[in-house]
């Protein structure tokens, strides 16, 4: 299994405090055929073949991304941002719970900040190569 830790930005990592958002319980691990996030209290699980495609993002406002995990209510997706600048978005086959405790909510999409994207991106591999 290969842990990633996620990129802290100053600011996020205030902002995540009071959330239990730290360096300790941020983190994704990619194994032979799953990825785990751990955000704080959050956490998503899904084997990696339900992976569509990977792609570089950034640029968040930070009102709408720091702290604790967010829902996009645009479109179900969850973000789990420990800065505003480099993170890889994953899209999903089948959506996955991540931030509803009864699963009732699942997510097509999930937003994440690990410190190597590009390492992270070529430990994904399979047939969802990394798209900038």
């Amino acid at each position: 299994m290969t842990r990633f830790a996620f990129a802290f930005s100053r600011a996020y990592r205030v902002a995540g405090l009071p959330f239990g958002v730290t360096p300790r319980t941020a983190w994704a691990a990619i194994d032979e055929d799953q990825l785990f996030v751990h955000f704080g209290p959050w956490r998503l699980r899904t084997a990696l073949g339900n992976i569509a495609q990977a792609t570089t993002s950034g640029g968040f406002a930070f009102l709408k991304t720091a702290g604790p995990a967010h829902l996009s209510l645009a479109d179900r997706g969850v973000t789990f941002a420990t800065n505003g600048d480099r993170a890889v978005c994953l899209q999903f086959h089948t959506p996955v719970t991540a931030i509803d405790p009864m699963g009732l909510l699942t997510h097509p999409n999930a937003t994440l900040t690990p410190s190597d994207r590009e390492a992270f991106l070529l430990a994904l591999g399979g047939d969802h190569p990394p798209v900038s």
